[in-house]
């Protein structure tokens, strides 16, 4: 069984990279090579030098496309990273604490924010103040952290009742080395599939606040808004449309791809845990 599925996992990295990869490089790269703006042109044309044609307000799609993907990929890279920064202590300390107020201390506030809808939290911040990219990616990173130390706790919690966490603690390992060096790699393989589903849910979450002008300016060169703005002319000039909107499905797809081919290949090399001083009890 092995020998039939060891050919897919090359062939789904290589994939998952390569999507991931177009994105990535036009978004940190397209800036430099964007140039300086040029003429505009009639609204949803095919001009000379423009491959892919002109927006709503005649402006080169191309160098919209080269400046627009930094903002939608630098707040979703941020937010993924915030949210699992504040999740993962939260969820590793509530699952290895003895202490069930603790416990209830940490995890029950979490229970009334994963009661609001996401983007409403978004929308209901953004009246108050204009957050900026920085704020979006906080704002993004914050209604994410919930479920996210849920998910985390819930695997946490089965590794942390194995017999060998409580026989590092009875051999006076410390919290931080029994959390990160037992517990945190026997979650390796839901964290890995947690983060593929919640970088795709992220870059939604960024694209649609994008749509509504949160966080971003309105006339702001980004795949997200480029979609919204664009879409009157979907059937004149498609890849004003077409072009941002597959950039970010990209993102999204290749960083699940990575995240399957991540989790087959831990399947087959296995996982060393790790080992205690003594006998461990069975």
């Amino acid at each position: 069984m092995s020998r039939k599925r060891f050919p897919r996992l090359p062939a789904r990295f290589a994939l998952g990279a390569l999507l991931l990869a177009v994105p990535l490089l036009l978004a940190f790269l397209g800036p430099l090579l964007a140039g300086p703006p040029g003429p505009r042109a009639a609204s949803f044309t095919a001009a000379h030098g423009q491959p892919l044609g002109t927006d709503f307000a005649g402006q080169d799609v191309w160098r919209q496309v080269l400046l627009g993907g930094r903002s939608v990929v630098v707040i979703a890279l941020a937010a993924t990273v915030l949210a699992y920064a504040i999740a993962l202590p939260l969820a590793f300390a509530a699952a290895l604490t003895h202490r069930t107020w603790l416990e209830e201390l940490l995890m029950r506030p979490l229970d009334v924010l994963l009661a609001v809808p996401s983007l409403l939290m978004v929308l209901l911040v953004a009246t108050v103040f204009e957050p900026g990219a920085a704020g979006l990616a906080v704002l993004v990173a914050l209604v994410n952290v919930p479920d996210a130390a849920r998910i985390v706790r819930a695997s946490a919690a089965e590794a942390a009742a194995r017999p060998a966490v409580e026989a590092l603690r009875m051999q006076g390992e410390s919290w931080c080395r029994i959390a990160i060096g037992y517990v945190a790699r026997s979650c390796l393989r839901t964290l890995a599939a947690d983060a593929g589903v919640r970088m795709t849910g992220v870059l939604y979450l960024v694209a649609t606040a994008a749509f509504l002008g949160v966080g971003v300016d309105p006339d702001a060169a980004d795949w997200a808004v480029m979609v919204d703005r664009n879409r009157t002319g979907l059937f004149v000039q498609p890849w004003a449309v077409v072009v941002p909107a597959l950039l970010i499905v990209g993102l999204s797809m290749g960083a699940n791809l990575l995240s399957d081919a991540g989790l087959a290949g831990r399947n087959r090399a296995g996982v060393r845990p790790l080992t205690t001083k003594g006998p461990t009890p069975q």
